[in-house]
């Protein structure tokens, strides 16, 4: 070996500048590293770049993890996550290229084949190609992992250079070819590869586009002027694409390839759900079902049956009961979806599919799973869902719950609902689309019981938060559900449930039709106890129709007849309703007098939530005459029950009583304040053009003028 090749000499002083080696016998070759700068060629074994959009967030934290690493010196880790077709490749190597002033030692790029069908690389293997394109001759790279890595990082220390690690499978496979120095690697997985966050890793999720970044790609992949054409069409289809850049490009390269097609026509082969991921693909090349099914295979078998029975449900989002529902031990198996980037954290330790990705999973439960397996599965859910529901019915109107709950085989997993009212209708509430997904899916599924059932569990909610449109659905398919069961109570139950929605919704003729036929119903069955109830239902919809006198008829038989049938709360109801009708005729006294008689009974009975009601009534009837301090006094004791509760609409109710007590007492800021919180109120639960609603309009223009 010649000094002189690495800049060194031999004076005949003695004295060595630059690198030498003292040695008595050498065997072998020797190389030797010069600190000052890169030995051996640079390598740039970048792939090509493809074009991005609309990642500056990401791209902003992955420089302030460098910039950190550079000013505490040391290397920069970072892991891209995410699903397959995220766009994570394009990503790195958009945020290393942009590094290359400052890395003039090379770029090293490894595609770690965490996917390869032959198995991912071995980091032997990976690091051979390293050393050789750092100049290494071949017979000169040693065999053992451990020396390899020793000279990779030898090499590596006085060399600014980025390292590409692609499609990596596991923390062990990536961590011996993490280069030395002050250098910088991006590794990309679809697994969220924890164990590098001990290396000092950033870890970065990489999430599907937004509409308006989706739509600028579709865009860029067209190259021509449809999507400015058809800007609507545009933004459907890379809504069916669910934002994954992998499917726009693909919707965008088949429409590419026939340009005198409009985009309606893909969005037209995207809107059948069963035939979306087939039609996301171009000739084997770029598909979609291809890249899913590459993290389906590589799932070990416990989270892929999970995966595949998650496919099953039915709505956007659920929490990890769901999960104990349809397999022992569930958490295990959510954490390996997760790494897998087949699941996304949706908060409040829930979970959701990217929708390309329950599509797919929908699709393995149909070739995976044997017909009676996917049926069973489908029940766990509903069983699931019907009790979790009924559970919180319990704890915010536990006088409702009178109709049966029939379940099947189970397991049958109730989630945690809370400990009270308040929290229970805020698990409804967060719930609702899952549950009308499962109501809705019941009946064909089989499970006509399920449907009609919980549409009453969920009485509470509607009545108190007032989903109309959601009430109505639900009751529909519900009434739909018991008459295929030939369950004649449950179909009274339906249509006078229903009939209250419909009488909140304004649609006062078809209430009164509903609850008619409910009482034919009970006359047929000489059920008098249920016919008797029809009667306060009858009497609320003729009260709102204006036929005042006929309303005031079936309230009073309602009165006397219910309690005679057992139930007293059902007759104090109807005499609440007798004093709504009293102050609307102008009799306060008869008001005061039937609302007093009716928050007794309703308070002996534990009816906390109508009797609230009763002394907001209470109250309005004795402002009227002018009682102002008794009618404050009823209403602000009725206002923490109402708002303990979560009853948005009856603490608006409440809140307008106090501010027209506060505006006749000259408390111009108090009222004002009441009118708008109550219009808030009424604004969130859909009743902003309520009559009362109009009122407090009327009264908080008062008190700002």
């Amino acid at each position: 070996m010649r000094g002189d090749e690495f800049g060194s000499r031999n004076e005949l002083s003695g004295t060595v500048h630059g690198a030498s080696i003292q040695a008595g016998v050498v065997h072998g070759g020797i190389r030797v590293v010069s600190g000052t700068g890169p030995a051996g060629p640079t390598p740039w074994q970048f792939p090509p770049s493809v074009r991005m959009v609309d990642r500056s967030e990401e791209l902003a934290a992955l420089e302030r993890h460098r910039s950190l690493a550079l000013r505490e010196e040391r290397p920069a880790l970072v892991a891209v996550s995410g699903l397959g077709g995220v766009g994570k490749t394009a990503l790195a190597l958009r945020w290393l290229r942009t590094l290359r002033p400052h890395f003039p030692g090379g770029q090293l790029y490894a595609d770690l084949g965490a996917q390869s069908p032959g198995g991912p690389a071995s980091p032997a293997e990976v690091l051979g190609r390293f050393l050789r394109a750092l100049g290494v001759p071949s017979p000169e790279v040693p065999t053992a992992l451990a020396e390899r890595t020793a000279l990779y990082r030898s090499l590596t220390e006085g060399r600014r250079l980025v390292v590409l690690l692609d499609d990596a499978a596991t923390a062990a496979q990536v961590r011996p070819l993490l280069p030395t120095g002050k250098n910088v690697t991006a590794v990309t997985s679809r697994s969220r590869l924890p164990g590098l966050v001990v290396d000092g890793c950033l870890p970065v999720q990489v999430q599907p586009l937004a509409a308006e970044a989706a739509v600028e790609l579709l865009a860029d992949t067209l190259s021509d002027d449809r999507v400015a054409a058809q800007p609507d069409a545009a933004r459907t289809l890379v809504e069916l694409c669910a934002g994954l850049p992998l499917a726009v490009r693909v919707a965008g390269a088949r429409l590419a390839a026939r340009p005198e097609r409009g985009i309606t026509t893909m969005v037209r082969a995207l809107a059948e759900e069963r035939d979306r991921l087939e039609a996301l693909a171009i000739d084997g090349d770029h598909d979609v079902r291809a890249a899913l099914d590459l993290s389906y295979r590589a799932l070990p078998p416990p989270a892929a049956r999970l995966y595949r029975l998650l496919g099953l449900h039915p709505g956007p989002e659920f929490g990890g009961a769901v999960a104990q529902a349809l397999c022992a031990n569930a958490e295990p198996l959510l954490e390996t979806l997760h790494d897998a980037s087949l699941l996304l954290d949706a908060g409040d330790e829930r979970h959701r599919f990217h929708d390309l990705v329950r599509l797919h999973a929908a699709t393995k439960a149909e070739e995976d799973e044997p017909p009676h397996e996917r049926v069973a599965a489908l029940r766990r859910i509903a069983d699931h869902y019907l009790a979790s529901a009924t559970r919180a019915e319990e704890l915010i109107d536990p006088q409702h719950r009178t109709m049966a709950r029939d379940f099947g085989p189970g397991p049958v997993v109730t989630a945690d609902v809370g400990e009270d009212a308040q929290s229970a209708l805020d698990w409804l509430e967060r719930e609702l689309p899952a549950l009308m997904a499962v109501l809705r899916q019941a009946r064909p599924a089989g499970f006509p019981t399920v449907a009609w059932q919980l549409a009453d569990a969920l009485w509470p909610l509607f009545l108190r938060r007032k989903f109309y449109d959601d009430w109505s659905a639900a009751h529909d398919e519900g009434l739909s559900a018991a008459r295929e069961s030939g369950d004649a109570a449950a179909e009274c139950r339906m249509l006078t449930s229903g009939g209250v929605g419909q009488l909140g919704a304004g649609n006062h003729e078809r209430a009164l039709e509903m609850f008619e036929r409910a009482a034919r119903l009970f006359l047929d069955a000489d059920d008098r106890l249920g016919h008797a109830r029809t009667l306060n239902y009858r009497g609320l919809a003729l009260q709102r129709l204006g036929r005042l006198g006929e309303a005031t008829d079936r309230f009073r038989r309602a009165a006397r007849e219910l309690p005679e049938q057992g139930d007293p709360r059902a007759g104090a109801l109807a005499l609440l309703n007798l004093a709504d009708v009293a102050l609307t005729t102008g009799d306060a006294e008869a008001a005061v007098r039937h609302a007093d008689a009716a928050r007794t009974t309703l308070d002996a009975e534990g009816d906390a939530y109508n009797a609230a009601r009763a002394s907001v009534l209470l109250g309005r009837a004795h402002l009227a005459p002018g009682r102002l301090e008794e009618a404050a006094r009823q209403v602000s004791y009725a206002l923490e029950t109402l708002r303990g509760m979560g009853a948005g609409y009856e603490v608006a109710r409440a809140l307008g009583v106090l501010a027209e007590v506060a505006e006749r007492r000259g408390e111009v800021r108090a009222a004002r304040d009441h009118y708008r919180e109550a219009l808030e109120l009424y604004a969130s639960v859909g009743r902003s053009g309520s009559r009362e609603a109009q009122a407090a309009r009327r009264g908080l223009r008062r008190t700002e003028g």
